[in-house]
């Protein structure tokens, strides 16, 4: 009952959104598209620490009932996290200011998983968008474009993620994502909500100009990093939910993303793995 009560509100929500629903809400299965934040989050080279848990109370009270309370402390762009536009084009959206249009919406999922196995510094190119609407049709204008390279299988060993596990080092990583063709096409001419990658960044690991992010942040387009289980979602015909936590003036921050997938539509745990 509680499953069917969220569902519904959720779909009272994005009636009120000029995109249509992909699916029936009430009849959806859910997958869950995040990380655990824990010892094993992998955050970029350069991040001055890791998730770090610390326990306030655990135990029973003086007053006879059980209570737990922990602190957390995160930099903003680790595990399962949004890219705020601000954090590549100045005076562009916080996350806190983030439209909730472009966090809840109809999602695609690009598979490049094949040529990324062949090649880890692949990137997504503009005709590898057009084959995919010759197969799917044209992605709508309010699309969430989430990028499937087979990357998610890696997580957490850090040095095949990664490409490499120097710390503090960025020049020898090797990963797959979005290429400079594919962004402005999706962005420009698409005029998706959000774009979305199973690797550490919607920038492929040897770039140095990040200019996927200087492109998509510029339009005040939010990415999501490190997105899991996206062997999971069928090509078109789900509907995302990436609610970030919400910072004043935060560049970014960890996110739960979630999937409803039409009945029947959702792999299974090990899918197309």
């Amino acid at each position: 009952m509680r499953r069917v009560l969220i569902l519904l509100a959720l779909t009272t929500l994005c009636a009120c959104t000029t995109a249509r629903l992909p699916i029936d809400l009430t009849h959806a299965e859910l997958v869950d598209l995040t990380w655990p934040y824990d010892e094993h989050t992998l955050y970029w080279p350069t991040s001055p620490s890791a998730f770090e848990l610390k326990q306030l109370a655990y135990g029973p009270t003086p007053g006879g009932w059980f209570y737990a309370a922990n602190s957390i402390c995160t930099p903003e762009h680790g595990g399962t996290h949004l890219d705020a536009p601000i954090h590549f084009a100045e005076g562009k959206n916080t996350i806190d200011k983030i439209p909730l249009e472009r966090l809840i919406a109809p999602a695609v999922v690009i598979d490049v998983a094949g040529r990324a196995a062949a090649n880890a510094d692949y990137r997504l190119t503009a005709a590898d968008v057009r084959d995919w609407e010759s197969r799917n049709g044209t992605i709508a204008a309010g699309t969430i474009v989430l990028l499937r390279t087979g990357w998610g299988k890696r997580w957490p060993d850090r040095k095949s993620y990664f490409g490499d596990d120097t710390p503090g080092a960025t020049d020898k990583l090797h990963f797959p994502s979005y290429g400079e063709d594919a962004v402005r096409m999706l962005v420009e001419e698409r005029r998706v909500a959000a774009i979305g990658v199973d690797t550490a960044s919607i920038d492929y690991g040897q770039s140095h100009d990040f200019i996927v992010h200087r492109i998509a942040n510029g339009a005040d387009v939010p990415g999501l990093e490190n997105v899991a289980n996206l062997e999971r979602l069928p090509a078109r015909g789900a509907l995302l939910m990436a609610l970030p936590m919400k910072i004043a003036g935060g560049s970014g921050g960890p996110v739960r993303i979630v999937a409803a997938v039409p009945e029947g539509r959702a792999q299974s745990a090990e899918g197309r793995r």
